[in-house]
């Protein structure tokens, strides 16, 4: 959406914002580790609604962004992948909730 125009001129309110968060999948995964700061693999899916596939494209995206650290390790015998919000994810997460409010709250009536 970068350089769309708005009705009125100039750039569109929504030009300027995160990409990387505003996938509606990725946007998900954000709002869900930004309230429980880690989950485990199987609980993000069963949160979010998304694929195994789904699930693992999107957090790889963000994992490169590095908005989330994934960690795999052993609880027993069974292996478990854990997910936590980077603290640049949650600034993002924050800058991102922050401009999509500014924007919705100028709009005119």
């Amino acid at each position: 959406m970068s350089g769309a125009q708005n009705p009125g001129g100039g750039p569109h309110p929504f030009s300027d914002l995160d990409r990387l968060i505003h996938s509606p999948a990725r946007l998900m995964v954000m709002t869900s580790r930004y309230v429980v700061e880690e989950a485990e693999f199987i609980f993000l899916m069963k949160m979010t609604g998304l694929t195994w596939g789904n699930r693992a494209a999107h957090l790889s995206t963000l994992e490169e962004g590095g908005y989330v650290t994934i960690t795999k390790s052993f609880v027993g015998k069974k292996s478990t992948t854990m997910v936590r919000l980077t603290g640049t994810g949650r600034d993002a997460y924050r800058a991102y909730k922050e401009r999509f409010q500014e924007v919705f709250e100028n709009l005119p009536e």
